[in-house]
């Protein structure tokens, strides 16, 4: 590893900086961030999608069921078909990502 910060941004960071934002107290912000997680789990936990425009959406997707190998004996291992959360970023987001 290198002696660089890493670019992750913790959920703490993200607090003090809506809390920075609002003017709200971290505490209170701390309840008002936990509490939109929360619905967006809920929520998809439903099966429903989120759209949030100007920011992105939050899908299921559907992944096919497959023969995977064990990597230690190189059996193979039936996966069925399952449900994954994805985000897909709206074009207005994707616009303030910086390209290399």
């Amino acid at each position: 590893m290198s002696a660089e910060k890493s670019n992750v941004v913790t959920k703490a960071e993200l607090v003090e900086r809506v809390a920075e934002m609002t003017g709200f107290t971290k505490t209170e912000t701390a309840v008002i961030c936990e509490g939109f997680l929360t619905a967006i789990k809920d929520v998809m936990a439903e099966g429903s999608n989120i759209e949030i425009r100007r920011f992105g959406t939050f899908k299921l997707k559907t992944r096919k069921p497959r023969i995977a190998r064990n990597p230690r004996t190189g059996d193979a291992v039936p996966i069925e078909e399952r449900l994954i959360p994805v985000f897909k970023p709206s074009k207005a987001f994707k616009v303030l990502i910086p390209q290399d």
